[in-house]
This record gives C-alpha cells, sequence and structure tokens, in this order.
C-alpha cells in the first residue's frame, strides 16, 4: 500500500494543467470546509494523460478517490500533523527551492547565457592598465584622467615601455594577462575585452578595482577542453647534485623505451597532486592555467596518447601527455552550466536589476525623501572599523519606503548597515557613497523578498504545486503514522491477519538448481561430464576458462519451474541433466532438490502481507474518516462538473 500511495502522491503533484472556469462552484464539503469545482477539475484534468487505465478516468471513480484524500487532509489537520517541526521544516525546504524557478527574469537570462556561449566560443588575449581606485570614494576624476594619459602613451610609447617605467604593484597596474574567455574574468572587464576590436585600445572603464583601459592583442577560436597528464621535475630541488633537465631527459629516454608514463609520473614527478594519479591534471581551457607555455605544449599535441618532448615552464621541467581533447560542445549542452554560471557570477546582479525594474511597475512604491540625509549624519569613522552601531535615540519606527501593503522601517535599514560595515572594514570612503550604495542593496533586497513573500498570492501556478506539495507531504506523514508503522509492526495482527488468510500465500514447485552456462555446446559437454564426475564449479572454470575468454558460467539458486533462466521442458528428476539449448545458449542442470508447491511461512511471504494488511487496515480506517467527518456532495455542481469534462 505504501508504493502504491507512492505512485498517486507523485500524480497528485505532477505539472500543473490550468483552464479557465466559467464559474467557480463548491464541489463537496468535508466537515463544513468547502473544495471547489476548480481544484478538481484541476487535479483531473491534469492526470488525465498519465491515466492508462480508462475505468480511473470516471468521472464518479474519480471523485471517490478525491473525496478520500480530502478526507486524510482533514484528518490530518485534526491530528495536527501541519504543525509538527519536522513538516513544517521539510515543507520550507521544499518552497524556498521551487521559490528560485519563479523568481528570475528570464529574458535576461537567456540573453547573458547565449552571451556567455558566444563569448566561450573564443579566447582573447589582452594586456591591461589599472588605477586602483578603493569603490567608496566620491570624487573619481583624478582616476579617470590619470589612466586615459597611461592610455595615450601605451598608443605613442608602446604597452612594454609604459609597464618598465610605470608599473608599482600597489597604485598602478600594466599586466599581460594572456588568453582567457568567459567568466575568467570580473563582468565589466570581460565585456570591455570582448568588445574591443584585435589590436585596439578601450577607452576607460570602472570596475570595483578602479580604472581600467584593456589592449586586445589577439582573438582566437577556442581550443576547447584538453585533458593531460605530465611529468614535472621542480627547478629547485634538495638534492643539489641533481639537474633537472638531465632528469627530465632520462625520463624521456625511458618513455621512448617502452616504459609506462602512469607509472613514471608515479615514481618520478615533483608534481605530487597528480603524481598519485598517474600524472593526470583536471580538464582545462586556455587561460585556465598559470602558464601559457604548458598550455600551449598540451594544445599542440595531436592525437590523443601523443607526448611532448621535455620543455621547461616557470615552475619545472615537464613531458606532457594527451589524453582527450574536446572541442567547445553545443549550446544547448552546456546551456544548464552556462546558466548556472551566470547566476552565481558577477553578472547576476543584471538579472537582479531587470526583475527589480519589472517589480518597481508592478508595485505602488513610495519613499521617505529624508532617508538617506539623516542616515549619512548618523555614520562616523567607526563604521571603517566595523564598530558602528545606531544611536540610542535612533527612530526605529519610521518608515523608509513602502512597497505595496508592507513598510521597511529605518530599524530594518539600520540594522543592513551594520552587517554591511564588515565589507568596509579598514576602507576608506564618503558616507554619502556608502548609503548611496546600501540604500539600493537594502531597496533590492526588499522588493524581491516582498515578490517572494507574495508569489503564492500573485502566481496561481506556484500556488497549485505548492498546495499539491503541502498536502501531499502531509498525508505521507499521515499514512506513514496511521497505516504503514501499524502494518509492519502490529506482530499479532499480522499473524492473525496471516493465519485467516495464508491459503492465497502459495508457492509454484521450485527447484534448487546450479546451472552451467556456454555459448559453445562442447564446452557445455565437457562441463556436463565434470559435473557428473562430481567437479567443484571452481575446477570446472579451471579446466574450460582461459585467461582470454570465459567460456564457462554458473548461476545457482531457488527458482519456480516456470521460470525464464529455466528450459520449458526442464525434467524435474533430481541430479545432473542433459544438455538443454535455452536462451541462444546450451546448458547444463544439476537439479540438487525437487521443491513441491506449498503455503509459504509468514516469513517467506512478509512483504506481500504486509502491503495486503495495510490494504485492509486502509480501508477500515476510510470507513471510520467517512463516520468521523459528514462528506457533502453538491450533485448541480457535480453534474456540470461531468458535462464539461465530456465537451472538453
Amino acid at each position: 500500500m505504501k508504493s502504491r500511495f507512492k505512485c498517486l502522491l507523485i500524480v497528485l503533484l505532477a505539472l500543473n494543467v490550468s483552464f479557465a472556469q466559467e464559474k467557480d462552484e463548491v464541489l463537496l464539503k468535508v466537515d463544513g470546509n468547502p473544495v471547489m469545482t476548480s481544484e478538481f477539475l484541476r487535479v483531473y484534468n491534469k492526470n488525465l494523460d498519465l491515466v492508462k487505465d480508462e475505468s480511473q478516468k470516471d468521472v464518479d471513480g474519480y471523485l471517490k478517490l478525491f473525496t478520500e484524500y480530502q478526507l486524510k487532509l482533514q484528518e490530518a489537520k485534526r491530528l495536527k500533523l501541519d504543525e509538527d517541526t519536522k513538516y513544517q521544516r521539510e515543507f520550507l525546504r521544499y518552497k524556498k527551492q521551487l521559490t528560485k524557478n519563479y523568481l528570475s527574469e528570464n529574458k535576461v537570462t537567456d540573453a547573458l547565457v547565449k552571451e556567455a556561449y558566444d563569448r566561450n566560443s573564443f579566447d582573447v588575449n589582452a594586456s591591461h592598465v589599472l588605477v586602483r581606485l578603493d569603490a567608496n570614494v566620491k570624487d573619481t576624476l583624478n582616476a579617470y584622467n590619470q589612466v586615459l594619459k597611461l592610455r595615450e602613451r601605451v598608443l605613442k610609447e608602446g604597452f612594454d615601455a609604459v609597464k618598465a617605467q610605470m608599473h608599482n604593484g600597489q597604485t598602478i597596474f600594466l599586466e599581460d594577462l594572456g588568453y582567457f574567455s568567459a567568466f575568467k574574468m570580473v563582468y565589466d572587464f570581460e565585456t570591455a575585452a570582448y568588445n574591443t576590436p584585435k589590436g585596439e585600445i578601450s577607452m576607460p572603464f570602472r570596475t570595483q578595482f578602479g580604472y581600467h583601459v584593456v589592449k586586445v592583442n589577439d582573438k582566437r577560436p577556442s581550443r576547447g577542453t584538453v585533458t593531460a597528464a605530465h611529468i614535472m621535475i621542480a627547478l629547485q630541488q634538495k638534492d643539489s647534485l641533481l639537474d633537472p633537465e638531465e632528469r627530465i631527459n632520462d625520463i624521456y629516454k625511458k618513455l621512448l623505451q617502452g616504459e609506462k608514463f602512469e607509472s613514471l609520473a608515479k615514481q618520478f614527478s615533483d608534481d605530487k597532486s597528480s603524481a598519485r594519479n598517474g600524472g593526470q591534471l583536471s580538464p582545462f581551457k586556455s587561460g585556465q592555467l598559470s602558464s601559457t607555455i604548458f598550455e600551449d605544449q598540451a594544445f599542440a599535441l595531436q592525437n590523443d596518447g601523443d607526448v611532448s618532448k621535455p620543455f621547461k615552464s616557470e615552475y619545472g621541467w615537464h613531458i606532457v601527455k594527451r589524453i582527450k581533447l574536446e572541442p567547445i560542445q553545443s549550446f544547448e549542452d552546456l546551456k544548464p552550466t552556462l546558466e548556472s554560471k551566470v547566476k552565481r557570477d558577477s553578472r547576476s546582479q543584471l538579472i537582479n536589476e531587470a526583475m527589480v525594474d519589472e517589480l518597481k511597475g508592478r508595485y505602488e512604491i513610495s519613499y521617505n525623501p529624508g532617508v538617506k540625509d539623516y542616515f549619512e549624519s548618523i555614520l562616523d569613522d567607526g563604521y571603517f572599523q566595523r564598530s558602528w552601531r545606531v544611536p540610542e535615540e535612533f527612530e526605529k519606527e519610521k518608515t523608509v519606503f513602502t512597497i505595496g501593503n508592507r513598510s521597511f522601517t529605518y530599524d530594518e535599514f539600520g540594522s543592513h548597515l551594520v552587517s554591511a560595515q564588515r565589507a568596509y572594514a579598514n576602507k576608506k570612503g564618503d558616507f554619502s557613497v556608502v548609503i548611496d550604495k546600501e540604500f539600493d542593496k537594502f531597496f533590492e533586497n526588499s522588493i524581491l523578498q516582498y515578490r517572494e513573500d507574495n508569489l503564492e498570492l500573485e502566481n496561481e501556478d506556484f500556488a497549485n504545486i505548492l498546495k499539491e506539495y503541502r498536502d501531499g507531504l502531509l498525508l505521507f506523514d499521515l499514512m506513514e503514522k496511521e497505516i504503514w508503522n501499524k502494518a509492519s509492526k502490529d506482530s499479532v495482527g499480522l499473524e492473525a491477519y496471516y493465519q485467516k488468510h495464508k491459503a492465497k500465500y502459495q508457492w509454484n514447485d521450485r527447484v534448487d538448481v546450479v546451472i552451467a552456462t556456454s555459448a559453445n555446446e562442447e564446452y557445455a559437454r565437457e562441463a556436463m561430464l565434470m559435473m557428473k564426475n562430481k567437479k567443484s564449479e571452481e575446477q570446472i572454470k579451471q579446466a574450460l576458462d582461459t585467461n582470454s575468454k570465459k567460456n564457462i558460467i554458473f548461476t545457482k539458486g531457488i527458482f519456480n519451474v516456470d521460470d525464464p533462466k529455466l528450459p520449458a521442458n526442464l525434467k524435474l528428476e533430481q541430479g545432473v541433466s542433459e544438455i538443454y539449448s535455452h536462451n541462444d545458449a546450451f546448458h547444463v542442470i544439476n537439479i540438487l532438490s525437487v521443491l513441491p508447491a506449498g503455503i509459504k511461512t509468514l516469513e517467506e511471504a512478509k512483504g506481500n502481507v504486509i502491503n495486503d494488511y495495510q490494504t485492509e487496515i486502509e480501508a477500515n480506517w476510510i470507513d471510520g474518516l467517512y463516520k468521523r467527518f459528514k462528506v457533502e456532495i453538491n450533485e448541480n455542481a457535480l453534474e456540470k462538473v461531468k458535462t464539461k469534462i465530456k465537451n472538453q
């Protein structure tokens, strides 16, 4: 019964199918609680295609199941199972997961995913100039002008010349970044690099680090993803007499002599993290490793299994073996992975901004115009040491803004500022910049939370799925408590049920056998002779199998005589049989004993007995629910439902 109920639960949780209701009426009442025709029609119609048995499509039959479902819900609430902590925790976990699917701006997400795929198809080789600037500084003109002048110098003097003179690694950075693709840089930087033509330098743009210009040196189609293994001899050795270049060349000679790459990696490679795996590294794309030389050597290998000659990188001497090269996958194959990355990446802020813009048009919003000035006035330098607290005379009940029917207070924004100050620790900045930035974050969090809190009221599809899960989870707990556990733990009742119905739990005729099977009749014949001579299974396999070929397989156990593993014409006699041709193979069957039909013991039939006992308990229990709760059917509404279903 437990498995049957789970199937019903799955059906009830299937995807929603909506339909228009010209007029919603009460179809039935359970203990005075109304259930509408729309609810019955929605569940009936969405399950219609899942039901193969035509008898189950009968409206009266389905109404009986539906009524019993409502009776069980009423009983669960009477027992207050919906107030159980474990139930509430599991339901909230599911609700949170389901909510994520409904709180996204799909158009923006889809565009970002497609953009990421297009960018992922190309590698960009770039250099950049960065003038560091704290994110909280209000006056940014000096930094902008400084990076603009450096850009002009790079155009006239060349990147390397300006780098040698100006790079200090603290406030000014000029760096070669090598090749990279999507998700390797912050989104604003990535966008500037992909939008700048090869050979040109972008205009200044700002990221969280300061002002940049990016010089694009090259663009090329993606080389795909390579899985490689390597043997590395580090440049710095504890043994001063060991020459890394000489060592790698000695290992290369061993490879040429036919020794296994994996064994040599395990024995000699100084990269301990990969050596234990035969030198194998995690798959990588261009720009993913810190060594361009190493990447170029790995991608230059033409075939799986090819091995490079020894070469030197920044870290040591290497030999690389190509294991597998995978070209970039199709958009459809990569889409789920890219979507997940987009939602974790800094570009996810664009999705939130689009959602916030959409919600601003949906909800009635009013702002308190004096909020920013007030909070700017109560900040002090302690904010940048994570020691700021709201003042004692703080007017915490005042409203910051109102969204729909919900007011967000000074107290809530003050708590947000207290939590946010850890991001400003040991920094400097203008308080007005801090307030502007954190006010926007607080508003975004608030409006998204308001949307989440009201989602069940605003989205019928979400509300229906959530209701079905809420009810289904409740019924699962109820059935476990009232039926399944009772049937499995009531040993006295189970024994009594078995004694009353044991005639239905019967064994068919069975045989206890050892079966020798071979695709070759001659091997089967040899096995038969050896079995008749009392040779063991191991002795027979040793005699007939070889290192390269399995000629005989043994199967043993107790089988019904009509089991498809056994020949239909099997003679039910103890001892070693002749050869049977069956299932495209040859079989010799040693019948150890013939077990005649008979009644199963309770232990042997326990699974079926428990299932049948559960069915009986449930039937009696449902009869009791009908007596406990009054059920009223609106016959007029039922006739309209039948007419509607007939005309669909």
